[in-house]
């Protein structure tokens, strides 16, 4: 009887070490440790994408003409940009099938596939060059721009992109991290690319996949999906096998001891 107590409480320990190996991030790393990682992604605007572009310089008077009204910011927006502050936010140029938005003034001016700042430069010297405002300084600010994450972590939905660079983990964070139950060995991101749908598999405990994926760093509305443990799958079903947890192994130790010391004392008083 002994043999078997020793048994069950060596599988509980062992169930502990898969458990922790299974829910710790970046495992293969040390201090110091440099990881060889993609060439950070900066946020390119797309057609469909919105900007908002403000226009300051020395002559307030002068910025009126190409900056858009406010507007009062909608009830229940979660908008984190600077252009969505104290309950108002400016209106947005949203960029065309063809890359372009309309500016006051200006014209047609592409900004598709360049970054934030690469469309404050283009703007200004587009200003500049049609001398329609001296040494302006332009602010753009992204709009519409997020990524949503499901599954298993602690506040699933959609959240604002406002940096220029958002990594796979920045955006876990949003969500407030994994859930204990959470597989951070198979975390999928769905990225739309030329027009295709295509599905990335990350380990989140192993720093070189991590850090060597084309996922790692995030685009606007690609999607974040956490996949259930084991476990929880369990405790979702309506007939769940609880057989293999490790609360079930706890029990039948906790039991088997108890079984060992009553039939210790019979023997004894006998």
């Amino acid at each position: 009887m002994k043999h078997i107590v020793s048994v069950l409480c060596a599988a509980v320990l062992l169930a502990a070490c898969s458990t922790t190996n299974q829910i710790s991030y970046l495992q293969d790393t040390e201090s110091g440790y440099k990881p060889i990682r993609t060439e950070d992604l900066v946020i390119r605007l797309a057609p469909g994408d919105q900007v908002a572009i403000i226009v300051t310089c020395k002559d307030p008077t002068l910025t009126t003409l190409f900056n858009l009204p406010y507007i009062a910011q909608m009830i229940g927006s979660t908008g984190t940009g600077s252009a969505a502050t104290s309950g108002q936010r400016v209106c947005s140029y949203l960029v065309d099938s063809e890359g372009n938005i309309d500016f006051p003034l200006a014209g047609k001016i592409k900004i598709a596939g360049h970054s934030r700042e690469e469309v404050s430069e283009i703007v200004k010297n587009v200003l500049q060059d049609k001398n329609l405002i001296k040494d302006p300084v332009v602010t753009v600010e992204f709009v519409n721009l997020g990524v949503s994450v499901m599954g298993e972590v602690a506040h699933p939905g959609r959240f604002a992109i406002s940096q220029d660079c958002l990594t796979v983990m920045d955006a876990l964070a949003l969500a407030g991290d994994l859930t204990i139950t959470g597989r951070r060995d198979n975390v999928k991101l769905v990225r739309e690319e030329n027009g295709e749908r295509k599905v990335y598999v990350l380990n989140l405990t192993r720093a070189e996949d991590v850090f060597r994926s084309p996922a790692f760093y995030i685009r606007q509305n690609d999607l974040l999906y956490v996949e259930p443990n084991p476990m929880r799958i369990r405790q979702a079903s309506v007939n769940g096998n609880n057989v293999l947890s490790a609360s079930f192994w706890i029990s039948v130790a906790s039991l088997a001891a108890t079984i060992t010391v009553v039939v210790t004392n019979v023997l004894r008083a006998k």
